[in-house]
């Protein structure tokens, strides 16, 4: 048992060892010039860290450092929109239909609705993004106050935003009420998580639309202006 331990400890110190031969081959290939490939190079996981892998269907699994799970391949405006979903219909949940039996007010539900999305995104959400976010940051697309770090002042400003966010789904409802309504005054759109989260989505979307584009526009407006600011020669 021992020697079976001390030959797997001497596999992973040597296969992380500096390896000389392997860097002057990639200078070498970075230079441009002829490269020789080895013939032993194993990408074995059993090989390289001297561990056992469970086998994938009775074949023995290598290690692939470029390998996408299968979460990586969804869209991101598939996953933003999941992940913003869910944190609002958690909202609708625990905040309406929990703490409604105790707070009757409407317009007080509707501030705390915007004050505890505002505190989960700026917490939560914001992080979860940049934590699944790559070089390109694709994930500004989805966020009101898209800074690479966090900031003091966005817990408040998400707070603000989101209390704003949140009337606009209380004037959808409103809206489709009165339609119902009109049609048959017994038909009525009843508040619940699911199709709350999907009005807060597309509310939440259209504000960061709108802020994208004032953003655009105040770019490029900047780079016309520099593009018409004559050089010295």
């Amino acid at each position: 048992m021992a020697k079976k331990k001390k030959d797997k400890e001497t596999t992973i110190t040597n296969y992380y060892d500096l390896k000389k031969d392997d860097i002057d081959e990639l200078v070498a290939a970075l230079k441009g010039e002829e490269t020789t490939q080895p013939d032993n190079l194993s990408m074995n996981i059993e090989e390289i860290t001297g561990e056992k892998a469970p086998s994938a269907k009775g074949k023995d699994q290598e290690f692939d450092p470029y390998k996408r799970d299968k979460l990586s391949k969804l869209p991101a405006w598939f996953k933003a929109f999941f992940i913003k979903f869910w944190f609002a219909g958690a909202v609708c949940y625990f905040v309406n239909m929990g703490l409604g039996v105790y707070i009757s007010n409407a317009e007080d539900l509707l501030l705390l609705d915007g004050v505890v999305m505002g505190i989960l995104v700026d917490c939560i959400v914001n992080p979860i993004f940049r934590m699944i976010e790559s070089d390109r940051r694709e994930y500004d697309w989805y966020i009101m106050f898209p800074f690479p770090f966090k900031k003091f002042w966005t817990f408040f400003a998400n707070i603000l935003y989101y209390i704003i966010v949140f009337i606009g789904v209380n004037y959808v409802y409103m809206g489709i009420n009165l339609v119902l309504q009109a049609i048959n005054e017994n038909w009525y759109l009843a508040l619940e998580p699911l199709l709350f989260g999907v009005f807060a989505f597309f509310i939440d979307m259209v504000f960061i639309g709108i802020k994208d584009l004032i953003v655009y526009l105040i770019k490029k407006h900047k780079r016309k202006k520099a593009e018409e600011v004559p050089t010295d020669v």
